[in-house]
């Protein structure tokens, strides 16, 4: 190792002391303590099966990075999980992991001066954490795929965590007996890894690749498998490379590495979720990009090239064999930077040169795309005036269209329990706000609201509209998330009264309240005589003073900017 590294202190030092001290009383040869050293970033938990077999990936890492002449130190995080860790404080867990995340890394990785890290990504926050961490620590890092989880059969049809999420929403209208839900719960999973369907998870496992931060061909991959393995002991040889480069991730997160994951994103259908995720990226890499816009333009030109389940009928496993992240970028041609740099140290073209897809079928080529239409649009109006998200998929059967009196709510439980008396009605807009960053803390989903309604009936003729985050799985009807500013900012979601109308239309991309400007005025002046509510202390007050707005990517940040 030609190259400097800042994690060997001078000799004789009292940080060279110590520390030898500590890694000789862990067995680390006195030979060893000046190669480079490499994090193996775990987000291990028996919590959930999403996390389940990392432990044994950074085992089998360890070893390929030490054969290929670095030293390896395993350093955990949180791990959350949004079907375990979401329902303590409204789930306000769940998205406020992720800034945490990014935070644990920080104090093990900078804290110590280690030269680089590998990052062993699964599930939803997980995997936007450590790219946050890796564009704030700017050392050579890798974003491993650790891979989804097999799916099951129940009653000789397919079933899958998107499944069971969505069928309790029945179960609550009565539509479906629980004991059905729960051998379909037990029939779901059938090993490790992360939700099988295009979710959030390997939405950002595909906007990995995209971005540059994941080896090539690696997105996505099934977990545990010969070919994830293979990826992972590639990643090992490669980080140790990457140090001796010194390529770091802010060469890598250009702004035209960002509008590639915004249409990799965009040609799978993904996840919703993972705009705010990329902003936040973003954000962290100080690269001066706008991630809502990049979708918003691009949403109007990118053809959606793969319909994988919850879009369509293809399986992941089937996206997989077709090709996966690369063969979509492939296909998506001339709407993708081929100069755009990536942790291979080549550029995405070098990278895509001999890549092809595998069939029209499951990965379509642009002149014959599943859809021309926007699989999700950024919407605007009175109602957000900077700006909430539709997922429309790939339905085009559903209501683009919709106007009506709005019924508010302040709770998702009260929600759905006005849904199950049968208070909720055909026509009606559910408003269901104070979900936010910082009304939630922590951005709670409205997701169960809305299988609610779809599990009553009441999917296509009512809408939601919510300041609260939405499942990156499965979305049924006419569903307005992440309105921005929030009512707990002294957004207009927070003035709406029940009977008020809302009118959304997705295709003029429009969200408005028909109220007006005069009446708005006067109830922003009885609020203000509202008492507020301080919350109670610890780290959901923490991330409520501390993040920024969804259009920073509700980063964290005490500049007050």
């Amino acid at each position: 190792m030609a190259r400097k590294l800042r994690s060997n202190f001078p000799y004789g030092s009292s940080h060279w002391a110590v520390r030898r001290a500590q890694w000789n009383a862990l067995g680390i040869p006195a030979a060893d303590m000046d190669l480079p050293k490499i994090a193996i970033v775990n987000t291990s938990s028996e919590l959930a099966i999403c996390f389940s077999h990392l432990d044994g990936i950074a085992a089998r890492l360890k070893d390929t990075i030490r054969a290929a002449g670095a030293l390896p130190f395993e350093v955990r995080t949180a791990a959350p999980s949004d079907f375990i860790t979401s329902r303590g404080r409204r789930g306000g867990y769940i998205l406020s992991a992720r800034d945490l995340i990014v935070n644990d890394i920080e104090v093990a990785v900078e804290g110590a001066q280690l030269d680089a890290m590998i990052c062993l990504a699964s599930c939803d926050k997980t995997i936007p954490g450590q790219m946050m961490a890796a564009a704030r620590l700017n050392i050579p890092t890798i974003i491993a795929i650790c891979g989804y989880q097999p799916s099951g059969e129940y009653e000789g049809e397919h079933v899958d965590i998107e499944d069971v999420f969505l069928m309790a929403g029945h179960v609550l209208a009565g539509k479906m007996e629980p004991e059905k839900l729960e051998a379909m719960a037990d029939n779901a999973i059938q090993g490790p890894g992360v939700c099988s369907g295009m979710g959030t998870a390997n939405s950002m496992h595909i906007a990995c690749e995209a971005l540059g931060m994941s080896l090539p061909g690696s997105a996505p991959v099934a977990a545990n498998s010969d070919k994830m393995f293979a990826d992972i002991e590639a990643a090992g040889k490669r980080i140790v490379a990457m140090v001796e480069e010194d390529l770091k991730p802010r060469d890598i997160m250009t702004p035209a590495a960002f509008a590639n994951a915004a249409a990799a994103v965009l040609g799978v259908s993904g996840s919703i979720n993972c705009i705010k995720h990329l902003q936040a990226t973003a954000e962290e890499a100080e690269c001066d990009v706008d991630v809502y816009a990049l979708f918003d333009e691009f949403s109007k030109t990118v053809p959606v090239l793969a319909a994988v389940r919850p879009n369509g009928d293809h399986s992941i496993e089937q996206f997989e064999a077709a090709g996966g992240a690369g063969a979509v970028m492939k296909r998506l041609d001339d709407k993708i930077d081929g100069g755009a740099l990536t942790v291979s140290g080549n550029s995405v073209a070098e990278n895509l040169a001999d890549v092809a897809a595998a069939g029209d079928d499951v990965i379509r080529d642009a002149g014959n795309p599943f859809s021309t239409s926007p699989p999700i649009v950024i919407v605007k109006g009175s109602l957000a005036e900077e700006g909430a998200i539709i997922k429309l998929g790939l339905l085009q059967d559903r209501t683009f269209e919709f106007s009506g009196p709005a019924r508010v709510f302040g709770l998702a439980d009260d929600a759905m329990e006005a849904v199950r008396v049968g208070a909720v009605h055909a026509g009606d807009v559910v408003v269901l706000r104070g979900l936010g960053v910082k009304g939630g803390p922590g951005m709670s989903t409205a997701s169960r609201v809305v299988f609610a309604l779809d599990g009553a009936g009441l999917g296509d003729s009512c809408a939601l509209v919510t300041d609260g985050q939405l499942s990156g799985l499965v979305n049924r009807g006419l569903v307005v998330g992440e309105v921005s500013p929030e009512a707990a900012t002294g957004g207009t979601l927070g003035l709406v009264e029940d009977g008020d109308i809302i009118t959304v239309d997705a295709y003029a991309r429009s969200v408005e309240l028909e109220v007006s400007e005069e009446e708005l005025a006067a109830r922003r002046g009885r609020l203000k005589n509202e008492p507020t509510d301080p919350g109670r202390p610890g780290w959901l007050s923490i991330y409520r003073d501390t993040v920024q707005p969804l259009s920073k990517g509700a980063i964290l940040s005490n500049r007050g900017d």
